[in-house]
């Protein structure tokens, strides 16, 4: 095997192999499973999953590879996008339903650029003088320096009386229009309603060669400039026209081998957030559903263990004679004295499980830590990584860190920096238990809302009731209930009861709890509770 220091774990943030110099790497250690095949159905139109669980890491695989006829475009919506919006809906007084049109001739712009000279070129004469004259007008546009960015496709838009007029123009010279290249029209809302038809009459006259895929990743943190209520509606009018474009669109198209259609990366939570009709049909029918949960018994068979296994035995120069798990029982061969009776001991991999949301992010920031500890601690070069390490103090606040850092920013779609600084002073009000009863959490709430109200003027909606709290503390995975059977209690974690056809799993009153066992260290509990101090 390959000594330690020189394995290569990659990045935790897969937006980094969009990268030339880091492609390769992510092609051997990614794992094409039936996630891949169905993120290339045409009915799928979102990809839906918790943070870190590898949503992007798909889109950009297909980013970066032409695979099984598929060409796939990656774009991220970053704070300017989110400023340009704001911008639009204050000059062009914009509603919510305009919100969808822009995107759709967004996606329609940026799905036109995307198609390469060679596929227009294999199209009759006939079919393609209309998309060709589509380009053209945007050419004119840019100046041939077209950048194939949300951003860019914003400033079409924003200009969209000029916009009109060159594809008229064009059309025009290309026999495919006639009249006036003027636009007499001043509507924004018209002009816009005009580039739409004309882009959609040019993608649909073209038979394609291949598929064609536009990613939209980047929704699920809002930036701290931009007010909720901003953000909500553009992601609201993005998913809107994701669904509208790609159900009564692309699907519609007739006579092309290949199709176009679009896909949105999305949070569960925000998902569920934005409004769309028949909500658990469109997760059951129109959606990619990242799900890596697993039993303790059965982990070998799951696709998380295999993601993990494959990021080590990848790297080894006989690769491919190594059978599923031996590298990972090679670098991590550690027993642990059980979690359950019916175990004699738990193998490493529980170990990792337990200590994650099982998301893939968190099993290779977990080895990637390690990694770091053991060239830090100046291990011997020919040993394995060794079970102290993990158990260390080092470790676990590092780790720990990690995990409260993605709570931040699931938290930051909905709250601003001083909430989150608020909330985490609920648990002082533990005196440090990792598991209570709900009396306890009813009396810790309350001391959390005396603090609250000395302190602050603006209460956030989630400190508001008792059992809202609760909810919003199981929705971020910082604690799960417990349902105590004859045979053994059940650990009900939301990550866990999440699926298809439960999204926004509830958390029950009346029960014991406990907080997540990774997050120990960064709340400060799991130890012993000291007296209380004359607080009720």
């Amino acid at each position: 095997m390959k000594p330690i220091r020189e394995l290569n774990l990659g990045f935790g943030d897969a937006e980094n192999y969009r990268r030339r110099e880091n492609k390769d790497l992510f092609n051997t250690i990614f794992v094409k499973n039936e996630f891949l095949d169905k993120l290339l159905d045409l009915s799928s139109y979102f990809l839906i999953g918790e943070k870190g669980t590898g949503k992007t890491a798909y889109s950009v695989f297909l980013n970066n590879n032409e695979y099984k006829e598929t060409i796939s475009h990656l774009k991220y919506l970053r704070e300017t996008d989110y400023q340009k919006f704001v911008t639009l809906k204050t000059e062009k007084h914009l509603q919510l339903s305009d919100y969808a049109s822009i995107w759709k001739v967004i996606i329609l712009l940026l799905l036109a650029k995307s198609i390469s000279t060679e596929e227009i070129n294999n199209n009759p004469f006939a079919r393609n003088r209309r998309i060709k004259a589509i380009l053209q007008a945007i050419d004119d546009y840019y100046r041939n320096a077209f950048a194939p960015e949300i951003l860019y496709a914003l400033k079409w838009i924003e200009d969209t009386k000029v916009a009109a007029e060159l594809i008229t123009k064009y059309l025009k010279v290309t026999g495919e229009g006639g009249g006036s290249s003027t636009v007499e029209e001043s509507r924004f809302q018209v002009n816009l309603l005009y580039v739409q038809h004309q882009l959609e009459t040019a993608l649909s006259s073209i038979k394609l060669r291949r598929n064609h895929i536009l990613f939209v990743d980047g929704i699920d943190i809002r930036p701290g400039t931009i007010p909720y209520t901003d953000y909500l509606d553009c992601v609201k009018g993005l998913a809107n026209a994701v669904w509208s474009i790609n159900n009564d669109f692309f699907s519609a198209i007739k006579d092309s081998p290949g199709r176009f259609r679009t896909v949105l990366l999305v949070r569960p939570d925000i998902f569920n957030s934005i409004g769309l009709q028949n909500l658990t049909n469109k997760v059951r029918d129109n959606s990619v559903f990242l799900d890596w949960r697993t039993t303790y018994p059965y982990y070998r068979n799951s696709k998380i263990f295999e993601l993990s296994d494959r990021l080590l035995s990848s790297q080894q120069l006989d690769k491919d004679t190594f059978p599923l798990g031996s590298a990972w029982d090679y670098y991590f061969p550690w027993k642990l004295t059980s979690s359950n009776f019916d175990r004699d001991f738990d193998p490493s991999f529980i170990a990792f499980l337990r200590a994650s949301y099982s998301r893939p992010r968190d099993i290779v920031t977990m080895v990637s830590l390690l990694h770091e500890e053991f060239i830090t601690n100046n291990r011997p070069l020919d040993s394995v990584f060794p079970q102290e390490d993990f158990q260390s103090h080092e470790f676990q606040n590092k780790y720990s860190e990690y995990l409260m850092g993605g709570i931040k920013d699931q938290l930051a779609f909905y709250y601003d920096a001083e909430d989150y600084a608020m909330f985490l002073h609920f648990f002082n009000f533990l005196d440090g238990m990792a598991e209570f009863d709900y009396q306890t959490y009813g009396k810790a709430y309350d001391s959390f809302t005396d603090y609250v109200l000395n302190k602050h003027d603006d209460i956030p909606e989630f400190v508001e009731t008792s059992e809202g709290f609760l909810q919003f503390l199981y929705d971020t995975n910082i604690l799960c209930y417990i349902e105590d059977t004859k045979s053994e209690p059940l650990f009900r974690w939301c990550y866990r009861e999440r699926s298809p056809s439960n999204i926004s799993p509830k958390a029950k009153p009346g029960l014991r709890y406990r907080i997540h066992y990774g997050l120990f260290k960064a709340l400060n509990v799991g130890f012993t509770p000291r007296l209380h101090k004359g607080r009720s």
